[in-house]
């Protein structure tokens, strides 16, 4: 059985807070969390709760970005519409994933995030001297990032974030602002096929409580995310993302 509306609304602040800090929106961390709280839920059925929260995640956060002047809105504009294919055909094949072999696509990619984020944390953390990018490469990351995003539910943040700064010259602040941005809009797009296929039928009351921690924590996330070293928060959550990767992975062995 899954948490209270107190549990929920705990793990949605916290989900909500670390998720807008890094721009990921927070998928990354609340699909393993429902994976491991309930060991009979469909892939589907998770992966369409966290890309609903995460579409209030993004959307509170992108508003407190916007009021900062961080968001590259037009890159977010093109960007968004090139992933939108992707999301779309990603929400559509979840379904046809059985729940073990999700689970292992998902703990392996929990796994390669946390060794990535080891190798490049603090690699590249102030602002860029150009605000010149490589607009048909980030097209072609944008569908990718589109399509495994829905189809794990992790609104793809994680992969985003570090491809904008690292192959596309973002400044970290700009990315993560930028990416919280595209999130908002291709997570409602896959929400919206969620809801049309029934995958969240039944699960609106985890939906509300897990979202109203998610928008309060974005908030403090987008404040926190001024005053806090990346590098450190990059470094924690690997460590924690790899423990969870292998925690997915244990029963499977």
């Amino acid at each position: 059985m899954l948490s209270g509306p107190a549990g929920l609304l705990a793990i949605g602040f916290i989900v909500g807070a670390i998720g807008t800090l890094i721009g990921s929106g927070g998928g990354f961390l609340l699909v393993p969390t429902l994976l491991l709280l309930d060991n009979h839920m469909p892939p589907q059925v998770a992966a369409g709760i966290s890309l609903t929260v995460v579409f209030f995640n993004a959307a509170s956060g992108s508003i407190a970005y916007a009021r900062m002047g961080r968001i590259n809105f037009t890159a977010g504009i093109i960007f968004a519409i090139a992933a939108i294919p992707g999301a779309i055909v990603g929400a559509y094949t979840t379904p046809h994933i059985p729940r073990h072999v999700f689970d292992a696509i998902f703990g392996i990619a929990l796994i390669a995030a946390s060794a990535y984020l080891v190798k490049t944390a603090g690699v590249k953390s102030g602002s860029t001297v150009s605000g010149a990018y490589n607009v048909s490469l980030g097209i072609a990351i944008s569908v990718g990032i589109g399509f495994v995003s829905s189809l794990l539910g992790i609104g793809g943040g994680i992969i985003h974030v570090p491809a904008l700064t690292h192959a596309l010259n973002f400044s970290v602040h700009t990315a993560t602002a930028t990416s919280h941005f595209v999130l908002s809009i291709t997570s409602l797009v896959a929400t919206l096929i969620r809801l049309k296929t029934g995958d969240l039928h039944g699960q609106f009351p985890m939906i509300a409580w897990l979202s109203l921690g998610g928008v309060a924590g974005a908030q403090g996330g987008a404040v926190l995310s001024n005053k806090v070293r990346g590098s450190w928060i990059l470094r924690c959550l690997a460590a924690g993302l790899g423990l969870i990767g292998i925690r997915i992975l244990l029963p499977l062995l």
